[in-house]
């Protein structure tokens, strides 16, 4: 019979794990009308992963979310971040000119709205991405070096 030392802290990182993520969309959606955004909401993303990686282990997280799937998602990010600008350009406005998007008058805000939340969401998802793909890499490097210690 295996015994499970770490009962406690698996447990708690079962309730603190969903409590994460729901802070982190509270801040991604909250960030625009108040302090927050994206920035902050994606390295929360990634430090509820990070907490799995800890509790559970690097294997069953890398399971659960492969490292191709971080890196696609920071590229996915930067993508969608730079193509709301190249959107803009080609609609006649400046790069980022949200009120171009859709041929909107100075002042419109549909435009304005909607590019937002766009650039948030790149920028969550290119945060969220790269935290957990430089975890990966630096939590797999000190496997290794474990492993060839030992």
């Amino acid at each position: 019979m295996k015994t499970d030392h770490h009962v406690i802290l698996r447990v708690i990182a079962k309730c603190f794990i969903p409590l994460i993520l729901i802070y982190g969309f509270y801040v991604q959606f909250h960030g625009e009308v108040g302090p927050g955004g994206a920035f902050q909401a994606g390295v929360i993303f990634a430090v509820a992963l990070i907490l799995h990686a800890l509790i559970f282990g690097l294997a069953n997280t890398m399971k659960a979310v492969p490292p191709v799937f971080a890196r696609s998602l920071a590229a996915v990010g930067v993508l969608l971040y730079a193509g709301v600008g190249v959107w803009a350009l080609l609609s006649g406005g400046k790069f980022l000119e949200y009120q171009a998007l859709f041929g909107e008058p100075p002042g419109g805000h549909d435009g304005q709205h909607a590019g937002i939340i766009l650039i948030e969401l790149g920028v969550l998802f290119g945060v969220a991405g790269a935290m957990v793909t430089i975890f990966y890499a630096l939590a797999g490097r000190v496997a290794e070096i474990r492993d060839e210690d030992w």
